[in-house]
């Protein structure tokens, strides 16, 4: 059974996600949740803190799916094992990407959340960079951007422009983009 935390935490994300930040109140929280405002304002002192804390464990999430031990592969089977993962929590977990994707384009709760989002983009892009270097040092940087560009548009156009999204060819696609030989060759 979860506790009362927890609970504020998942009731929380799944309003801000669907809601928005600002069209979500701590009573509509409270209720969903069955707690009272006393309790929520016991672990998180503000809604903005709430928030805060909501984005850290997405943060948190983020890096322990990066953190599988990849350290016996290749460049090209952690670039794949990188994408997999991604489809996967894309499909497992909407509202964690709805969410995160909310966020980061809403001017207040960008401002809210500026350090833990560059703190955040910066571990990605080195993660994805590390992979990069073994591939290609010298463009290393430049084919980062590009993969997390590939992948922040597939989600963007899969969570909020298109009702049908051919997510599994998409996958494919770029699946067989990063196992073509030709991009591990320097």
């Amino acid at each position: 059974m979860k506790d009362n935390r927890e609970l504020i935490i998942e009731v929380a994300t799944k309003f801000f996600s669907e809601r928005g930040f600002e069209n979500t109140s701590m009573s509509k929280v409270c209720e969903a949740a069955k707690v009272s405002k006393g309790l929520i304002f016991h672990h998180f002192k503000t809604k903005d803190d709430l928030l805060r804390e909501i984005f850290k464990k997405t943060t948190d999430l983020i890096i322990e799916i990066n953190n599988t031990n990849q350290q016996d592969y290749t460049p090209k089977e952690e670039l794949l094992e990188l994408i997999n993962s991604f489809f996967i929590q894309l499909e497992k977990d909407k509202l964690f990407f709805q969410l995160n994707l909310s966020m980061i384009v809403q001017p207040k709760t960008r401002m809210l959340l500026n350090d833990l989002i560059q703190e955040r983009s910066s571990f990605i892009l080195q993660s994805v960079k590390g992979v990069f270097e073994k591939i290609d040092s010298k463009n290393a940087l430049i084919m980062s951007y590009l993969f997390i560009a590939e992948l922040d548009g597939i989600a963007l156009n899969y969570l909020g422009i298109f009702d049908t999204y051919p997510l599994e060819e998409i996958k494919a696609q770029l699946l067989q983009k990063y196992t073509n030989n030709e991009i591990y060759k320097n």
